[in-house]
């Protein structure tokens, strides 16, 4: 069995999209997935399934959380050497003068398109600043997440694709999750 991570965006925001944390384990158990756990409540769920196929995974768990609990959401699936990889990819690690806090990782459904990632320029961000690399766009927002034009809704809008963001914090801990 290969190890996951699935994160799903939007679930749990401003009382939106609620799902309890013991339902959403409790549907992935019934979708046959073993070792289902959750990382706190914005939808971060480890699991080992057989299938290798991630569209498949995707589809699966989209159209089950469709039937479950009545809504939609994006779901992303990584495997623990993606996420793993995520993290110790991160460009702002050894810059000692950025707060670990205000580091971000946006993880990408698909490669972007080169074309329109040059068309972000970064200048017009600041003091925000950002790094895509492969499906993961690392984001320093030393002013907060929630302070940010750098959101989910952006980088979908301007790469066309889907992407749903975690802090450094929970993305290393999904990391060692996936990865024990």
């Amino acid at each position: 069995m290969t190890s996951y991570i699935c994160i799903l965006r939007g679930i749990n925001v401003g009382g939106n999209k609620r799902i309890k944390m013991d339902a959403l384990r409790q549907m992935f158990t019934e979708l046959g997935y073993a070792n289902v756990e959750t990382y706190i409540q914005s939808g971060n769920v480890v699991f080992n399934a057989s299938e290798t196929d991630i569209q498949a995974l995707q589809t699966t768990i989209s159209d089950k959380i469709q039937e479950t609990f009545g809504f939609e959401v994006p779901v992303l699936v990584l495997t623990a050497s993606e996420i793993a990889a995520a993290v110790s990819n991160n460009p702002y690690s050894t810059d000692l003068a950025k707060d670990p806090a205000t580091i971000h990782l946006t993880f990408l459904s698909h490669l972007p398109d080169q074309t329109l990632l040059n068309k972000i320029i970064p200048s017009n961000y600041l003091p925000d600043e950002f790094i895509c690399l492969g499906k993961v766009v690392y984001m320093h927002c030393p002013n907060g997440y929630g302070n940010t034009k750098l959101t989910n809704t952006f980088f979908e809008n301007k790469l066309k694709v889907t992407a749903t963001c975690r802090n450094l914090k929970t993305s290393m801990e999904l990391a060692a999750m996936a990865n024990k």
